[in-house]
């Protein structure tokens, strides 16, 4: 089982690293030029939005679907990655590592089968067909199928979170509110369930701990330099300048491609998460309003007079929580990568391949 999860990581991996300049420049844009960014620009701020919801997808799409069957199966995975995209509200990275794959692995499939039945001289007419029809049919069940799937992940995670804040056990909301995040779920659970409910604690109090819960930039600069003092390749490569996107820029989504590329990770998160909100919980912290972006300079700029050591103590928990966590994780379990980005890798999951 080990194992399996191991090639399972690396074949994700494949996906997620050579992309990962991609989601770096996706980051610096969005760094600078929103309008709570170190630039505000309102021309290059238009890029953010198309670039995380369109572009990032597409990449990977193409990428997975590369990996089984070259150009070929790159471009009917990145065509069946569309229909993920239109067919749901959030960002689909998760969606394009289901659907580039299957659109690459069916074309190869598909190909075997017409590979000694094509008459001659319709080889192009026949082959172009076959990855249009496919990719037809794909994009057609991924718009239909992928939406309703996201919407109840969605609305699962946010009546956990409300559940256990309500039930006073908020520590233990980091096991849905991480994994969430990871899935790119983080605005529908900070906006739509987090933020209403500190806006309405924060009326007597001045303060509610629910902005805290996931705006922490505590736990993924943890994962962050665990990566950077226990990974390996692009993602040990790319580490320092996704922390200064994270940490100093506010944008969380930068790390999320991490975790994906090797899934356990999010055992590191959930633990920076918990140990956090632990210390939040003791010590009575809270913000006056939900940091945006969720930046170091964001926090101090909604930290109530008193509160500073609280605050900055509990991003501090998360950070060292999550480094020691991942880096021992990487330690035992280290990133499976393949020795060429352009090595078919179906071979890493059995029976894919097959």
């Amino acid at each position: 089982m080990r194992e399996k999860l191991q090639q399972l990581g690396g074949f994700l991996a494949g996906m997620v690293i050579p992309n990962m300049g991609a989601f770096i420049a996706w980051g610096l844009i969005t760094a600078f030029f929103i309008p709570t960014g170190w630039v505000p620009n309102e021309t290059f701020a238009e890029l953010v939005g198309p670039m995380i919801v369109y572009l990032l997808p597409l990449l990977i799409g193409y990428t997975g679907g590369k990996m089984f069957h070259g150009v070929r199966g790159g471009v009917v995975g990145a065509a069946a990655t569309m229909g993920v995209i239109v067919g749901a509200d959030i960002p689909m990275m998760l969606g394009a590592m289901i659907m580039g794959p299957l659109g690459g692995w069916l074309i190869k499939k598909i190909d075997e089968a017409l590979e000694e039945k094509i008459p001659v001289g319709f080889e192009m007419l026949i082959n172009n067909f076959s990855a249009g029809i496919l990719a037809m049919v794909l994009i057609l069940i991924a718009n239909v199928a992928i939406g309703p799937v996201v919407v109840a992940l969605s609305n699962a995670a946010g009546a956990a979170v409300d559940w256990m804040v309500n039930a006073r056990v908020l520590p233990l909301a980091a096991i849905v509110i991480e994994p969430a995040k990871i899935l790119f779920l983080n605005n529908a659970l900070n906006h739509g369930v987090l933020g209403p409910l500190g806006v309405a604690a924060a009326e007597g109090t001045g303060r509610a701990i629910h902005f805290l819960l996931e705006t922490n930039p505590g736990p993924g600069l943890g994962l962050l330099v665990a990566f950077y003092v226990a990974g390996k390749g692009m993602l040990k490569e790319s580490s320092p300048s996704s922390m200064i996107i994270h940490f100093l820029g506010g944008i969380h989504e930068i790390y999320f491609p991490y975790v994906l590329a090797h899934p356990i990770m999010v055992l590191a998160m959930i633990a920076g998460g918990m140990a956090a909100d632990l210390w939040f919980v003791i010590s009575g912290a809270g913000l006056v309003a939900t940091p945006s972006p969720g930046s170091i300079f964001a926090y101090l700029a909604v930290i109530p007079p008193g509160q500073h050591f609280q605050v900055l103590t509990g991003v501090a928990i998360g950070a060292v929580v999550s480094f020691l966590v991942g880096a021992f994780i990487l330690r035992i379990n280290p990133v499976r990568q393949e020795e060429s980005e352009d090595a078919p890798v179906m071979a890493a999951v059995p029976g894919l391949g097959d």
